[in-house]
């Protein structure tokens, strides 16, 4: 159990990252928030798919397998840019995910991937499948995001502003306190505290935003793969700013894998959607 603090806000929480436990089995609020996140992303996929003629079946089967990899692909991009040789040393830890450390770009990479192959193996309009789905996505990642809240990670660096956070030293990674964090510390009852930006849920906010400009725009869509691209241009904006303020970072070399990821991914993305609407303009064109 810890204290968390929002004071400018006036609210306080004590926070136990374990919800319940089952004999010795501890279920985790980080995994379980993940999980309800995939769970009602789900359902709405359901919901909607028939009103944009997309197969249910199609859309199940390739759901759960980008489930599937989309893990394998979220815990092999964080052990991999991972600082340190903790689970080289100890690989058995590397299944350990309800402990935290997942890398969202490299679940996405693994999902997408699978989607694209399992469509091209049943013939199904990849680009249209993936319009459904894709706010979904957004809708998933802004629930997860609070299993962070519970694991106490994924901040940033020190603020005074109206959303900041407290968290009790102790209780967070010694790793994950930047020395501008260390120069802030405020002492309660004997307790130090750390504040910071709580990044996660800067995040949660942005990727819940972001799912109600996509779903709002996927009737009016002019392309299949519209509704992706713009999924993938509105996170990575997100990402990028948030990304640098996040004290936690996957670093390769000087820079931060995920900031990194996120620039390519705002190019690609930008000149995807340019170039299939010219591409959808001039067919238009052609046909009239």
């Amino acid at each position: 159990m810890t204290h968390v603090e929002f004071p400018g806000l006036g609210l306080a929480f004590d926070v136990n990252p374990v919800a319940f436990t089952i004999g010795s089995f501890e279920f985790r609020w980080y995994g379980i928030l993940i999980a309800l996140g995939f769970i009602l992303a789900f359902l709405y996929a359901l919901k909607i798919c028939k009103r944009y003629q997309v197969n249910q079946d199609h859309l199940i089967d390739c759901i759960i397998a980008g489930l599937i990899l989309g893990i394998i692909g979220a815990r092999l991009y964080y052990v991999i840019f991972y600082p340190g040789d903790m689970y080289w040393k100890d690989p058995i830890k590397i299944l350990y995910i309800n402990e935290g450390g997942l890398g969202i770009y490299g679940g996405i990479i693994g999902g997408v991937v699978t989607a694209i192959v399992y469509c091209k193996r049943k013939g199904v309009n990849f680009w249209l499948l993936a319009d459904t789905i894709a706010p979904c996505l957004a809708f998933g990642q802004m629930l997860g995001r609070w299993g962070n809240f519970f694991n106490r990670e994924a901040f940033g660096g020190f603020t005074n502003g109206l959303l900041a956070m407290r968290l009790q030293m102790s209780q967070v990674r010694t790793s994950d306190i930047s020395a501008e964090v260390m120069q802030h510390i405020v002492n309660y009852g004997g307790v130090d505290y750390i504040q910071v930006h709580p990044t996660f849920l800067y995040e949660s906010l942005w990727n819940l935003c972001l799912f109600l400009l996509l779903i709002k725009f996927r009737p009016k869509k002019k392309f299949d793969g519209q509704v992706l691209g713009l999924y993938f241009l509105g996170y990575a904006l997100g990402r990028v700013w948030i990304e640098g303020l996040r004290t936690d970072q996957l670093m390769l070399g000087p820079f931060a894998v995920s900031q990194l990821l996120s620039g390519v991914l705002i190019i690609c993305a930008a000149v995807f959607l340019i170039w299939k609407g010219k591409q959808e303009k001039a067919k238009k064109e052609s046909e009239s």
